[in-house]
């Protein structure tokens, strides 16, 4: 860290809590999917070794470890994907409808799927955190709330953005229409 990086050149703060906010954001999308990815990676290899290798007795574990790997990949790295905005869709129809048009599609399909995670967000915390609180994995008797937590971070991230996107897009239809 630099000083110029918090404090402006006048010596008055920037906006720390954004930039706090923005290292955080990373730390979750990028470098805990990262890690993930290459503990995916090396657990992968090594269960592929001692599977073909006759000396060896394959492994348990790998797989175990793969699966929850994944699961982190997919949930938190779908969190970068959505912060820049990389996610496949196909908009054929949608791109051929007016710009007032697309807007009001946005807001509603926005709408729907922010309902949707602000419903799933108590009973997904229920099961993962209270239900299976003393639950632990099969072979590396890992916590499963731990293991199914990046769930709960999706859903929180997820419907933050989306959120910012429906008032973005809202902010632009009143915008255009006076």
């Amino acid at each position: 860290w630099k000083r110029d990086t918090i404090m402006g050149k006048e010596g008055k703060p920037k906006n720390v809590i954004k930039k706090i906010g923005l290292i955080v954001l990373d730390t979750i999308e990028l470098y805990i999917p990262s890690i993930a990815f290459i503990l995916l990676f090396i657990s992968f290899m090594l269960q592929i070794i001692f599977r073909y290798l006759e000396f060896l007795e394959p492994l348990i574990w790998p797989e175990e470890l793969v699966g929850y790997c994944f699961i982190w990949i997919a949930l938190l790295g779908g969190l970068y994907a959505r912060r820049l905005n990389s996610h496949v869709s196909f908009t054929v129809i949608y791109d051929s409808l007016k710009p007032r048009t697309q807007l009001i599609i946005n807001i509603i399909g926005n709408t729907m799927l922010v309902a949707a995670f602000v419903i799933s967000l108590y009973p997904s915390f229920h099961y993962i955190i209270i239900f299976s609180s003393y639950d632990f994995s099969n072979v590396l008797k890992l916590p499963i709330p731990l293991m199914y937590s990046p769930f709960l971070v999706f859903l929180i991230i997820i419907t933050g953005r989306i959120g910012i996107d429906i008032y973005k897009d809202f902010r632009k239809l009143l915008n255009k229409e006076k």
